[in-house]
């Protein structure tokens, strides 16, 4: 081991890397009570746990590359982004996690209280924030519930070659709207969305998709200015609402 990386840290929580050992510390147990459990399901690769000492988790580190970054061109093969796809299919068909997620009406009045924030803080133009706010309509409608991974952004999905080695992080997996995770996926990366659902197989509304990048997007802007993190960065969440108009 030639250093310590940390990999992220806010006042939630943190990860370093020491070698090939991530260790997570979380002030919320909860959090990593979720992330085991759905680890343990999963029918997908995982990181393996190699202990737990609350209130740090030790996991071993994936091999290959996360497939991109969000605000970067993703180097990751067509094939390799089929591949994601073809996991994620496999994970929304595996028997449901024992919890639940949040229903679309819990959704939408998150949804509006940060949309209201966003306007009556100045923080993003109240046409903006209208514009996406109908467009995010579209997701909120009944869906039959999959095992979601519920935070499936591109770096957290590895691939060596072509082949899917493994998905990290999975704090928010619940019951949810298989949708929100291909949305979550192809997040800022829309020419990617073609491939992913070539691996995925199934027929799926675009308009749907389009409409979570949109929600994920407004609900995201609030806390990633209160963590440290700049939602108006080139090809970020500011851009994807910006995009809609």
């Amino acid at each position: 081991m030639e250093e310590v990386q940390v990999v992220v840290a806010h006042h939630d929580c943190a990860t370093v890397r020491a070698g090939d050992v991530f260790l997570k510390i979380d002030a919320d147990q909860t959090r990593t009570d979720v992330e085991v459990a759905a680890m343990t399901m999963a029918p997908i690769p995982t990181p393996e746990v190699l202990w737990r000492k609350p209130p740090v988790l030790a996991l071993a580190a994936l091999p290959g590359e996360a497939l991109g970054r969000l605000g970067r061109p993703s180097t990751a093969s067509p094939e390799a982004w089929a591949a994601a796809g073809a996991a994620l299919r496999t994970l929304h068909d595996a028997p449901l996690p024992p919890w639940p997620g949040r229903s679309p009406d819990e959704v939408a009045a998150h949804l509006d209280n940060e949309c209201e924030w966003l306007i009556t803080q100045d923080v993003l133009p109240p046409k903006l924030v209208e514009r996406n706010r109908q467009i995010a309509e579209a997701a909120l409608r009944p869906w039959t519930p999959v095992f979601t991974h519920g935070d499936l952004q591109l770096a957290h999905v590895f691939a060596d070659g072509d082949e899917i080695t493994g998905v990290i992080d999975w704090s928010e997996a619940a019951q949810g709207d298989a949708l929100f995770d291909l949305a979550t996926l192809t997040l800022g990366h829309e020419e990617r969305l073609e491939d992913v659902l070539s691996g995925y197989g199934a027929d799926v509304d675009l308009n749907v998709i389009h409409a979570w990048w949109s929600l994920r997007s407004l609900r995201a802007v609030r806390w990633l200015i209160e963590h440290g993190f700049d939602p108006a960065a080139p090809g970020c969440e500011i851009d994807v609402l910006k995009a809609r108009m």
